[in-house]
């Protein structure tokens, strides 16, 4: 029994030792042990998101979107750059390049100048999000855009029907064209499309304001000058449609209407009061480049980037929806930037 006794305690006090010898050497080790103990580290996705300069009321509302979007996600690195130019922005993207970047989101200034360095990027491994004006080869991952095609027919339907409709319509208009690139050739062509089957409808100008609002001015001052008798501008944005409004003001001209487009919460305002120069208006929401913002960070955050895009769809379209004074106020954000 004595001799149990005196074994058990030579076992405790081994033990003791063994636990006060390993303290001892985890204090000396102690960044050691935390790599031991603590989960490893997930690097942060570096996100690039390339964007056109608020040079007019819907950039403004992107450069906005995205900047909130990038608000919610401090799990990732952003880098967000505005260009004016499609040399700038060809520019920024390349730096974006060099810093080792793992995806892009990019609003094109104009669609294609801006394809060989998305292409670049693409052959690089970097996954791209195309937003909105689309590139001139398939190289994005994911390509979200507002249905264009919609944008324009539905404009011009509504246009013929307030010049007395289907078959019936007659009137002289004027169209302003934005920046050249996908989104602008979806909307005129469809409009065209529509217009060209009315006899009544006669286009007498049709040249390109940029989506700018001073650039609308000068266009339709030149175009009035030409033909001041007319009856209506499709202006197919809301920026140019303000231009379009101060020539026609500054020209005296009155009775003329105008359909401009992308849900500015001033015109829409104007459509909820019943404003006889803007009778209606056309959806077009700013906030898809956070829509391709929150689709970047579900695929790379994380990682398992391959895995994820089998969930993830090639293409995206936005629904387009006529605003009118009846479902104006739908569309009614007073206190948003566009």
């Amino acid at each position: 029994m004595r001799i149990r006794t005196l074994a058990s305690s030579f076992v405790f006090a081994a033990l003791a030792a063994l636990q006060v010898s390993a303290a001892s050497s985890a204090l000396h080790d102690a960044p050691t042990l935390a790599r031991l103990v603590a989960p490893a580290q997930v690097a942060k996705p570096r996100l690039g998101v390339s964007i056109p300069a608020a040079d007019h009321g819907w950039t403004a509302g992107v450069v906005w979107w995205a900047r909130e979007c990038a608000k919610l996600h401090p799990e990732c690195e952003w880098t967000i750059a505005t260009a004016e130019t499609p040399e700038k922005q060809i520019s920024d993207i390349e730096t974006m390049m060099a810093k080792g970047i793992d995806g892009l989101v990019i609003l094109a200034t104009e669609s294609a100048p801006l394809t060989p360095v998305a292409e670049e990027a693409h052959s690089r491994g970097i996954f791209i999000v195309n937003v909105d004006r689309g590139f001139l080869k398939p190289v994005a991952d994911i390509f979200i855009e507002g249905d264009n095609a919609a944008f324009g027919r539905k404009s011009a339907e509504f246009m013929v029907e307030r010049l007395g409709g289907k078959g019936k319509a007659q009137g002289s208009i004027i169209i302003l064209e934005g920046i050249p690139c996908t989104v602008n050739s979806d909307r005129v062509n469809a409009a065209l499309k529509v217009f060209g089957a009315e006899s009544g409808i006669k286009i007498v100008g049709q040249q390109a304001a940029n989506w700018n609002r001073q650039k609308a001015l000068e266009v339709t001052q030149t175009l009035l000058q030409k033909n001041p008798k007319i009856t209506a501008i499709w202006a197919s944005d809301d920026d140019m449609a303000l231009g379009a409004e101060q020539a026609l003001s500054e020209a005296g001209i009155e009775g003329v209407w105008i359909l401009g487009g992308a849900g500015m919460k001033d015109i829409v305002k104007r459509v909820i009061d019943n404003d006889p120069i803007f009778p209606a208006d056309v959806t077009y929401p700013p906030s898809m480049i956070a829509t391709g913002m929150e689709l970047a960070t579900s695929v790379l955050v994380g990682g398992r980037k391959a895995e994820k895009l089998q969930f993830m769809p090639k293409h995206m379209m936005i629904d387009i929806e006529l605003i009118t004074p009846d479902n104006a106020k739908q569309y009614y954000f007073p206190k948003s930037v566009y």
